[in-house]
């Protein structure tokens, strides 16, 4: 699928190694040989622009269309990432979002405004669909950066947005398929422990509502939408909103609601995202790292590949790298400069969405490696 999704347990990608003497602009030197990434297009680039994750083309559409209508570069990011948090068929955002190890959606959500170098986020906030317009409110309405918990959930409450069931079936279906499959110790029957039927079952219906739902699917996902807006005078704004890696134990917290890691902008230099590993992204600063190395005159793309290596070469806990060496994560970096320019970059191939003068589109990003063997 040309989304967001990373595949944790199945990821092999060539590793590579960021010497950094002095900073993050050093040279790099590779550890074992990859493709060569090639200088983004998007650097070339000037003008209002919007950049996504992959998933995010009827975002940038969404967003682009506000940002020329005159809206606050914010408000063009929260409603264009409010169209994949509405949409059911996205597992990993909003929801439909697939839920914690308890069957309990768990959303996270920031938002950075570049005019004012304000920020709001929500974690771990329960119930509520739209967790990007509620980090919007926590920037305007409050003193703070970050709520969480049953916090998040009573601020929601008093902006007035209505509490729901955030599990549709199909997600509440792909829970109880991991969780039978978790251990053959518990009492759980595995798909290979169970007899077959005697026919049709109601959980697998004509329309084929599970057809996506198989054991590959569902064992262990991350997932993201970032969005980065780019005004014609220059004003910016990003927005990273998640409902985090699937099963996780609850209470996690990844990076798309931390300022710095999964999505962090300077209206004088530009903005940056990313969607994968947010634990990696965490450690590794990954948002803030890519607009620091554009304000030190690296190109998007440039800042992009960096960071991308730079994950790479800091995974050292040996679960993170597969048998032959390489490593077994995956995660996609997104940047945007002020005056336009953007770039798009990925540890195994991916894509993002891009609206500019020329439209919206998808394109894919410039991986390090690519992910066929």
């Amino acid at each position: 699928m040309t989304t967001r999704r990373e595949f944790l347990a199945s990821a092999t990608v060539a590793g590579t190694s960021l010497a950094v003497t002095g900073g993050l602009t050093s040279s790099l030197r590779a550890t074992q040989p990859g493709p060569t990434v090639k200088n983004g297009a998007g650097d070339a680039h000037r003008g209002p622009c919007v950049i996504a994750s992959g998933n995010g083309l009827r975002a940038v559409e969404r967003a682009m269309e506000l940002l020329r209508q005159g809206y606050d570069p914010a408000d063009c990011v929260v409603q264009g990432v409010r169209i994949v948090e509405d949409d059911p068929e996205d597992m990993s955002v909003g929801y439909g979002g697939l839920p914690n190890e308890d069957g309990i959606v768990e959303l996270d959500a920031s938002v950075m405004h570049g005019p004012t170098h304000k920020s709001g986020a929500v974690g771990c906030l329960r119930n509520i669909r739209n967790p990007a317009q509620v980090a919007l409110l926590v920037l305007r309405r409050t003193n703070h950066c970050l709520l969480v918990g049953d916090g998040a959930l009573t601020f929601a409450r008093q902006m007035g947005f209505a509490e729901q069931d955030l599990m549709t079936e199909k997600s509440r279906l792909a829970w109880l398929k991991w969780k039978a499959n978790t251990s053959k110790d518990d009492f759980w029957l595995d798909d290979d422990q169970r007899d077959p039927p005697a026919g049709k079952t109601w959980d697998q219906d004509p329309a084929g509502r599970l057809s996506v739902v198989d054991t590959a699917d569902v064992m262990r996902l991350t997932g993201t939408i970032h969005c980065s807006a780019v005004t014609a005078t220059g004003d910016i704004a990003g927005c990273t909103t998640t409902s985090g890696l699937s099963w996780k134990i609850p209470g996690r917290l990844g990076d798309s609601p931390i300022i710095g890691a999964g999505n962090y902008c300077d209206n004088d230099v530009g903005s940056a995202g990313c969607t994968g590993r947010g634990e990696s992204a965490i450690v590794n600063l990954s948002a803030y790292t890519m607009v620091m190395l554009m304000e030190q005159g690296k190109t998007p793309q440039e800042a992009a590949t960096i960071a991308a290596k730079r994950m790479v070469d800091k995974a050292k806990e040996k679960r993170l790298k597969g048998p032959d060496g390489r490593p077994a994560l995956g995660c996609s970096f997104y940047a945007v400069r002020k005056d336009g320019a953007y770039g798009a970059a990925s540890i195994y191939d991916g894509s993002f969405a891009v609206a500019d003068s020329t439209g919206a589109r998808v394109l894919p990003t410039e991986a390090l490696y690519s992910s066929k063997r």
